[in-house]
């Protein structure tokens, strides 16, 4: 049995051109990845540079990723329509081009645009690559292995961004950053014609662009405004922003359903286990984003690290994710779906009160925090790994690159509620602890800055440089520490909560599983 395309046949069973292109495509995931973290240390070079605003330095660090996660499902849609591999060269000429362009901006305003550029470049490589995966690699076996070196080249990226920026950094000037990605992007276009196939939906219709509107305004809303409730609080705007893209997505989804030529098709949902994918992957994204948040901090403000160093301490769970991915489908072969997601994510969940335990027992901080990280991602992979594997396996061929878009969009937004909601949780906690902390005669400047959060009293006992409010830091410490015990209870109980209805409502025969994975 052969799937057609535009330019042949591809086997059944994936040979070396497929796993070279699979190489390919991977090079690209990493360099999605590093470039979503190697921004933050050239931030202090480019704004000494171009001296942008504190807006636009805002809007320099995340409109990359707003522009990724608004134009997902276009570029996905848009993949089924002109062809994957087309829409995938494409991207990757523009990503290279808009990279040059951002390492010789002259200006905050022309790295603001270019940043944008990259993030809609961006937005057509990672549904395009994942599909192209979906439909390369036919066998499930195969797809399950090739997937999870998808992912294993995502974390990887995420990990080794800090290190590589930093060394270009030692050497270049900030926009050296930014060449990273262009001889990965010639590599590709090189290589692309000669090893990837072209899948494209036949006959597919025209785009539907009010469509792209209402849902650039619906993802693009939500996003940033759970990014200002994340940063600033419960506001009125970001609240604003909320109900306005709620809105967008309501008129969105009504949409879809009224048009010929939908963007998303929403027959998708009407298959279980479709659904129970892109919950699961929304759920322990949601965990993963408030750990990622507070270790990070953890390590900086607690134990004080450098961020080079503090960097380094986040190798071990990037690591741990990407051993989790590739063992994966070795045990897929060895118990059912359902059985290996739940046994993940009870070794997560542990992973998650690993702090929790470790305060009882008055254990070291550091190790303890790493140690849990490792547990975390470990029994996170199968849950990322089998659920992108399902979303691939449970469309038609030739929509694969539609419901690539809608597993990453679930990842974003489960990462962007993550951050959020939990990270009202765990600084609600510290400022309740805090309130009862401060001495009453704390200059009112620096009570204020103490009771808002752990980094404000970081910055607030160092600018007054007076030893006698030292204690303040500890109190901090404690109370930040004790925010993280409680998200670690929430996202434990999160996990467990999607153990139920992997177990229930979501479940799948395991006879089935079973025998599809063997085939």
């Amino acid at each position: 049995m052969s799937v057609h395309n535009q330019e042949g046949v591809v086997p059944e069973t994936a040979g070396m051109r497929q796993w070279l292109g699979l190489g390919v495509l991977a090079l690209a995931t990493l360099l999605l990845a590093l470039d979503f973290s190697v921004l933050h240390l050239a931030l202090p070079y480019l704004v000494a540079d171009l001296q942008p605003s504190s807006t636009q330095q805002l809007w320099i660090l995340d409109i990359y990723g707003f522009m990724i996660a608004g134009f997902l499902v276009t570029m996905g849609t848009l993949g089924d329509r002109i062809g994957r591999k087309r829409l995938l060269m494409t991207g990757a000429g523009l990503f290279g081009l808009c990279s040059i362009a951002a390492a010789y901006s002259v200006s905050a305003e022309m790295l603001i645009i270019t940043r944008a550029l990259l993030g809609m470049a961006g937005a057509t490589l990672m549904p395009s690559t994942l599909s192209l995966i979906g439909n390369m690699f036919r066998k499930p076996k195969q797809r399950g292995i090739a997937i999870a070196v998808w992912l294993s080249c995502f974390s990887a990226g995420g990990a080794i961004g800090p290190l590589i920026g930093g060394l270009m950094l030692q050497w270049f000037w900030w926009g050296s950053v930014f060449l990273l990605g262009v001889p990965v992007m010639l590599l590709l276009l090189l290589t692309a014609p000669f090893l990837l196939p072209e899948f494209r939906t036949p006959q597919a219709g025209k785009l539907d662009l009010p469509s792209v509107a209402i849902s650039l305004v619906t993802v693009l809303s939500v996003i940033y405004a759970l990014k200002e409730i994340a940063s600033y609080g419960i506001q009125a705007f970001p609240i604003a922003m909320l109900v306005l893209g709620v809105g967008a997505g309501y008129i969105f989804i009504r949409r879809q359903r009224r048009v010929q030529e939908p963007l998303l098709d929403l027959t998708f949902f009407r298959n279980r286990a479709f659904n129970g994918a892109l919950i699961g992957l929304l759920i322990a994204v949601f965990a993963l984003g408030g750990f990622v948040l507070f270790f990070a901090q953890y390590l900086q403000l607690v134990e004080g690290l450098t961020p080079l160093k503090a960097g380094l301490w986040m190798i071990p769970y990037a690591l741990a994710n990407i051993v989790g991915a590739m063992i994966t489908p070795s045990l897929a072969n060895r118990m059912s779906v359902s059985k290996l997601i739940a046994l993940g994510l009870a070794l997560a969940s542990f992973g998650f009160l690993f702090y929790n335990i470790a305060v009882w027992l008055s254990l070291p901080g550091l190790a303890v925090m790493v140690s849990g990280s490792i547990l975390v991602m470990l029994g996170l992979s199968p849950l990322m790994v089998l659920s992108t594997d399902r979303v691939v396996a449970s469309v038609p061929p030739e929509k694969t690159g539609s419901a690539s878009s809608l597993s990453e969009m679930s990842s974003e937004m489960g990462m962007a509620l993550g951050i959020a909601i939990l990270g009202i949780i765990g600084t609600a906690t510290y400022r309740r602890l805090m309130a009862g902390a401060i001495p009453e005669n704390t200059p009112a400047e620096m009570a204020e800055a103490v009771a808002d959060s752990l980094a404000g009293a970081a910055a607030a006992v160092e600018n007054l440089n007076d030893p006698s409010y030292l204690y303040l830091m500890d109190a901090a410490r404690e109370a930040f520490s004790s925010g993280i015990q409680v998200v670690g209870v929430v996202s434990a109980v999160l996990l467990i909560g999607l153990i139920f209805l992997n177990q229930t409502v979501f479940r799948t025969k395991p006879a089935n599983e079973v025998k599809e994975t063997a085939r």
